[in-house]
């Protein structure tokens, strides 16, 4: 069973990705930690990825694919995988199926989490965190016995830059720009699955079982 996790940021997808893994005892694989582990361990891959990295460049599409594959050779995907955050664009997409096809491999699902931006807006926008001991609070959903303080240490509690209302409303632009077009990508080889992310994340989740059967 090998899933793509699709859905704006701040829209649950990697919760949702990582109850799956549990579930079915699959590996989550995000392209970010594939990056660290690999350069951490001076892999050849590693190395090369490392290259673009100091220079402040993008790895291309072509390597990121290549670190994907030697991720998924592992005996630990042999039951499949959970591929979060990529692909992120349609040419990433192509690479990817190309590549896999050529192992006679596909994708059997991608599933997205659809949140309309208001509710990401204001879900993301509610976070705070204390910066000294890393506890995270939300102004509606979790939040501390006293507003603006941590209940764990006691110091202030702040919203980081991420969280903010114009930087989320920028995600979400370069998501519909960039990313979203992956949806109908995804749609026209008829795997794509779409669940309302809206709902409580267990409901959600339930949802998810019920396409993967």
């Amino acid at each position: 069973m090998k899933i793509i996790m699709l859905g704006a940021p701040g829209a649950g997808k990697g919760t949702q990705a990582q109850m799956i893994c549990d579930k079915y005892n699959i590996p989550h694989i995000s392209t970010g930690d594939l990056f660290r582990s690999n350069i951490k361990n001076g892999t050849e891959l590693g190395k090369k990825a490392k290259e673009y990295m100091d220079k402040g460049q993008l790895v291309p599409d072509e390597l990121t694919v290549e670190l994907l594959l030697d991720r998924v050779a592992n005996e630990d995907c042999k039951d499949g995988y959970v591929l979060d955050g990529f692909p992120r664009t349609i040419p990433q997409a192509d690479v990817l199926d190309k590549e896999l096809t050529k192992l006679s491999d596909k994708i059997d699902f991608a599933i997205d989490v659809e949140v309309p931006d208001e509710n990401i807006v204001r879900r993301m926008s509610g976070r705070r965190a204390c910066l000294k001991c890393g506890a995270t609070y939300h102004i509606e959903h979790i939040p501390p016995k006293q507003e603006g303080i941590c209940d764990r240490c006691g110091s202030e509690l702040v919203q980081r830059d991420d969280d903010k209302p114009e930087t989320v409303q920028n995600r979400l632009s370069v998501y519909h720009e960039q990313t979203q077009p992956l949806i109908e990508y995804y749609n026209s080889k008829n795997i794509l699955k779409t669940v309302d992310g809206t709902k409580d994340m267990n409901d959600v989740f339930e949802d998810i079982v019920k396409i993967l059967g």
